[in-house]
């Protein structure tokens, strides 16, 4: 028995005299099997649920600082609830950090009568949530929250100039839930803070231009979709129609804005990436299917896209700051997490984040029924057997859900069912709305659902009257994600509970995922009734998933080492800066750097003066450091051609600027203190959004990559 098992059968032993009990009393966290047993029967009488052992053994996890894996269906939400109330009964603050507005304030709400039982407040912001409604809601015990909007709020708070306006408290607690979603697949994410607002520039010559080239004869795309060139020829081609020279040094700009045209034109595709939504382009998040609210790519690739789309440029500006989600959450001195898939990602957890994971197990045995995969050999076989599949089993009345790899998929396959006289609910980027009321009903008899991959993820999917009889919710995957962690939250979303349900994946070997990431292996011949048994392709689906998250992991590390050290300059910046927003570190250095102007000013005003000239100075020169090192990273993979290490030369570039930073931040304070009217001028708009990472890498990248190649060839 574990020592978790052991406090829950304690907890066990009370129920029955805490049951008894007119009032509750505050439990002491120094007995947590007491604080389960009164948690347990708080629950029961505010909630209606009385929460399993399981439950309490996630509980006991989250409170020792761990990453709880619990399946789908097991009631993580309860569990979060009981561990946020514990942290805060132990005086701490909490944050529970969630990947949506929606789950924020349903968890919050729908929990409120429990934290309440317990003596603990609770609170929520969300996107639409003003600067009151978020200072009150982080003043509470417990604060529910999406990453994204914490994060802007840190990053609104670092650039305030009078400390009673800031609204986020110090850190304590983060409990993150989806925390597979939020720490390894939104961690490289940065949240951005920009101002002085232009207008953004975009070249629509340049997306016309390159609707007229031809692939592979104009340019070639490489083995995984990641990276495009011109050809010799098309090089030509290009510098005849602009008559200019792509390759002069001295003028850049066109190459740049030519490789921007054509990567948004042949490897950013319409419905896959994005949508385009009320005239503006919308990305989708990779790892949920989702829209990805306030989020963009670079600023060039950005623009690119609309000139491509034919819609006007959104608004451009300077980084005022910047927070990876990554580094977000490491703020926190202390963080624990839940999700359904933890061990798959029990690596990135440890080596980032130095978490454990505890695997929970299920209050009551997965009976679900895996079908191993149907592989064809071609993707117009898979859809016409896909097809046939979901109407054989609609016919028996069995609900199905059928998740997809993107919008585009997920529209032509209901195209497919509707010409087979089906009527399949629809659930994508482009109605994410009403995800939560959609998903719910997916359970019930006769249902056709489909949905990309991650749609009504924190949604419960219940089994309609008589469905167990028919074999519970029958689960379809049209194609095997990047990821298998991915694909096991999918099929989480049947058999939740003991429920039974089933799952089967449709597979192609020309799916982008095999094409991609395993481009030079010979794919099996089909049988003579089109599926692919030899286990030669099912070894291949399998080796294509593991390069990929192989990939993935080295991108993330590679991020980091990258951002580690900003993220230590930040935490420099951010001290000195507090100290003179908060004392008088202003006051004490300029009266030491010019006594007699000092002397000169109004003793009343003259701390204020200071303060808010040294604050000026610092974000001026913060906010010109991170343009240095963007600048930076962007041509610092040049430096291996010389057989130097780009992260070591960005690393001593990087930590020299910021010795000479501190400088000019004290020059320039002196500069504006001597002035007769310092000009202090700050941005007259901000506003945030996250960056998604430019999937082609940076400009450098590429070139470096043709001109590795090109050695290669030659």
């Amino acid at each position: 028995m574990t020592p978790y098992q052991k406090i829950v059968k304690a907890a066990g032993a009370r129920a029955d005299r805490v049951g008894k009990l007119d009032e509750l009393p505050a439990p002491a966290m120094d007995d947590l099997a007491e604080f389960c047993a009164v948690a347990r029967e708080a629950a029961d009488r505010t909630l209606g649920l009385r929460p399993y052992d399981v439950q309490l053994l996630g509980t006991l996890a989250l409170l020792d600082g761990k990453v709880a894996e619990m399946a789908t269906g097991e009631g993580k939400t309860l569990s979060g609830a009981m561990a946020a109330a514990g942290h805060a009964l132990q005086g701490k603050r909490v944050h529970v950090i969630s990947v949506n507005d929606y789950l924020a304030r349903r968890d919050a709400e729908w929990m409120g009568p429990f934290f309440e039982a317990l003596g603990v407040s609770v609170g929520w912001i969300g996107q639409n949530s003003t600067p009151d409604e978020r200072r009150e809601a982080y003043a509470k015990d417990v604060t529910y929250g999406p990453v994204s909007e914490i994060g802007f709020d840190v990053l609104r708070d670092r650039l305030r100039t009078d400390a009673s306006e800031i609204i986020v408290p110090a850190p304590e607690v983060a409990l993150i839930d989806e925390a597979d979603s939020v720490l390894v697949d939104e961690a490289r994410v940065p949240l951005v803070m920009a101002g002085a607002a232009d207008p953004g520039s975009a070249v629509p010559e340049m997306a016309a231009l390159v609707r007229q080239l031809v692939r592979g004869y104009h340019y070639e795309i490489d083995e995984q979709a990641r990276n495009v060139y011109l050809t010799p020829k098309g090089a030509d081609s290009v510098e005849n129609l602009l008559g200019v020279e792509l390759y002069d040094e001295h003028e850049p700009s066109t190459l740049i804005e030519l490789n921007l045209a054509l990567h948004a034109h042949s490897l950013l595709a319409r419905d896959v990436d994005y949508i385009v939504r009320d005239g503006k382009v919308q990305l989708i998040n990779p790892s949920r299917g989702r829209v990805a609210l306030l989020q963009r790519w670079p600023d060039g690739l950005q623009a690119a896209v609309e000139a491509k789309e034919a819609l006007p440029p959104s608004e451009k500006g300077e980084i005022l700051d910047s927070i990876t989600v990554q580094g977000l959450i490491r703020r926190y001195p202390q963080i624990c997490g839940m999700t359904g898939t933890a061990v798959a990602v029990s690596e990135q957890l440890g080596e980032f984040y130095g978490l454990k994971v505890a695997v929970i197990p299920p209050n009551r045995p997965c009976v679900r029924t895996d079908e191993p995969d149907r592989i064809y050999p071609t993707e117009p076989d898979k859809d016409a057997a896909l097809v046939e599949e979901i109407q054989s089993v609609h016919e028996s009345g069995r609900p199905i859900l059928i998740g997809t790899l993107d919008v585009a998929e997920s529209e032509n396959l209901a195209k497919l069912l509707h010409r087979r006289g089906l009527e399949p609910v629809v659930l994508n980027a482009k109605n994410d709305a009403e995800e939560a009321s959609i998903i719910a009903r997916a359970g019930e008899r006769d249902a056709i659902t489909v949905s990309t991959q991650m749609a009504g993820r924190g949604t419960d999917i219940r089994l309609g009257q008589d469905v167990a009889e028919l074999g519970g919710l029958y689960l379809i995957g049209s194609g095997r994600h990047a990821s298998s962690r991915l694909d096991d939250q999918l099929r989480g979303r049947a058999g939740r509970q003991g429920d039974p349900g089933g799952s089967v994946f449709f597979v192609s070997m020309k799916d982008d995922l095999i094409t991609q990431f395993v481009p030079d292996e010979r794919p099996p011949a089909a049988d003579a009734d089109g599926l692919v048994r030899h286990r030669r392709g099912a070894y291949l689906v399998g080796h294509a998933q593991r390069v990929a998250e192989g990939v993935n992991l080295e991108i993330h590390r590679n991020t980091w080492r990258y951002t580690r050290l900003l993220e230590h300059q930040r935490e420099l910046i951010l001290e000195w800066r507090d100290k003179v927003l908060h004392g008088d570190a202003a006051a004490k250095a300029l009266a030491e750097a010019d006594p007699e102007r000092w002397a000169e000013l109004p003793e009343d005003t003259r701390d204020e003066t200071a303060r808010q000239i040294v604050l000026h100075a610092i974000d001026r020169c913060w906010t010109e450091h991170l343009a240095f090192l963007s600048d930076l990273r962007e041509g610092i993979h040049l430096r291996a051609l010389g057989r130097m290490s780009p992260v070591d030369e960005f690393h001593r570039e990087a930590v020299a600027e910021y010795k000479s930073l501190l400088a000019e931040v004290e020059r320039r304070s002196k500069e504006s203190f001597e002035a007769p009217e310092p000009e202090l001028k700050r941005p007259t708009a901000t506003w945030t959004y996250l960056v998604q990472d430019n999937p082609f890498g940076t400009e450098w990248d590429r070139i470096l990559k043709r001109v590795t190649a090109a050695t290669r060839r030659g």
